[in-house]
């Protein structure tokens, strides 16, 4: 446990201080982490790094991320930086593989690079996305704290108090009375943002934010769970001490920027 909290801290204030530094630099950071994790995604189902196929999903993975900053490089004109021309591409490609690897390249691991390089490419896009947008380091900073203080509450009060188990089938450690924990003080931390910054978001506003955003973040933890014991596989990676790799740490902030995208319109 002090090996887990001591990289958490210093893990989480290098990530604050690029935050504060920027717009560009907390970009080109997500940017650097997306293609960790689409390259430990790629990892969970066996694909080398060498392969074409997975050098070809992280340069859509690029694609959709340069895609949402079309207007800070100058793109809004071009056709190919929309996100549904990107998609298209990609998949036509991804099919027109099958064809020229005779099959080595089957259907299954298409359908899963795909898969992974949509869901990695737009949840980072999206997370870079917010950061460029008016009040968008006070709205990362809600966001991002809200993630934190989720996973926080949810491990001490599952280690401490957890008796019964929240989706065994999935993950076997996670319980109910550490998910309530978690959404409790991710609610929490929402009402502190609301008190501190009227301008932005009412009281009632915030909490309900609050509680989307940690119902929705450890749904998207559930999924990487589901994902990883499909593969069999017990950590996205090593590159984290005490807690795994890239993708097991950002599996929640994918899921919510991905759902905020779509319900909420006010960044």
């Amino acid at each position: 446990m002090k090996e887990r909290i001591i990289s958490g801290v210093l893990g989480a204030i290098f990530f604050l201080l690029i935050l504060w530094l920027g717009s560009w630099w907390y970009s080109v950071l997500i940017s650097i982490l997306a293609s960790i994790c689409f390259l430990e995604y790629c990892r969970l189902f066996g694909f080398s790094y060498r392969k074409p196929q997975v050098i070809l999903g992280l340069l859509f993975v690029w694609l959709i991320i340069v895609s949402g900053l079309k207007t800070q490089f100058g793109l809004d004109s071009v056709a190919l930086f929309e996100y549904t021309n990107i998609i298209i591409l990609g998949l036509v490609i991804f099919l027109a593989l099958l064809v020229f690897s005779r099959n080595q390249f089957d259907i299954y691991q298409m359908a899963h690079l795909f898969i992974g390089t949509i869901y990695i490419g737009l949840g980072f896009s999206y997370m870079i996305q917010m950061i460029w947008h008016p009040d968008g380091l006070i709205w990362s900073l809600f966001v991002l704290l809200i993630i934190w203080a989720n996973d926080t509450g949810a491990y001490f009060t599952g280690k401490n108090l957890g008796k019964r188990k929240l989706w065994p089938s999935i993950s076997p450690n996670k319980t109910v009375e550490g998910s309530i924990g978690g959404i409790l003080l991710g609610v929490i931390v929402s009402g502190f943002f609301s008190y501190f910054c009227p301008q932005i978001w009412t009281m009632g506003y915030a909490i309900i934010l609050g509680l989307l955003i940690s119902v929705v973040g450890q749904l998207g933890d559930l999924v990487e769970s589901a994902i990883k014991r499909s593969t069999g596989a017990k950590d996205s990676g090593r590159i984290l001490p005490g807690h795994g790799g890239v993708l097991d740490r950002f599996d929640s902030l994918i899921f919510t920027f991905l759902i905020l995208q779509i319900f909420t319109s006010t960044f």
